[in-house]
């Protein structure tokens, strides 16, 4: 399966779901190309961005799972670059 590079934009609300986030990114760490981690005190959140460069479905699979836990909100663009250039 090709690979395709994407973002996925994480909107943390629940403090309390970071660990199982962690677990989630770190079962995808092959995957990370990048990876940026944002504080915002004065709204209560945090919100990461996560770069990847992986087959469709495991970006898939990772974002559903994050999107999946309570307090997380999760949004993925995909890049219309598909093949790998040196």
């Amino acid at each position: 399966m090709e690979n395709r590079v994407a973002l996925i934009g994480i909107v943390v609300e629940n403090m309390d779901a970071t660990e199982k986030i962690n677990e989630f990114l770190h079962q995808y760490a092959a995957r990370i190309v990048g990876r940026m981690g944002v504080p915002y005190h004065k709204r209560g959140v945090s919100i990461i961005s996560v770069v990847l460069d992986a087959p469709q479905s495991e970006i898939s699979a990772l974002s559903g799972k994050l999107g999946m836990l309570p307090g997380v909100n999760t949004k993925t663009v995909y890049a219309k670059v598909t093949e790998e250039t040196e």
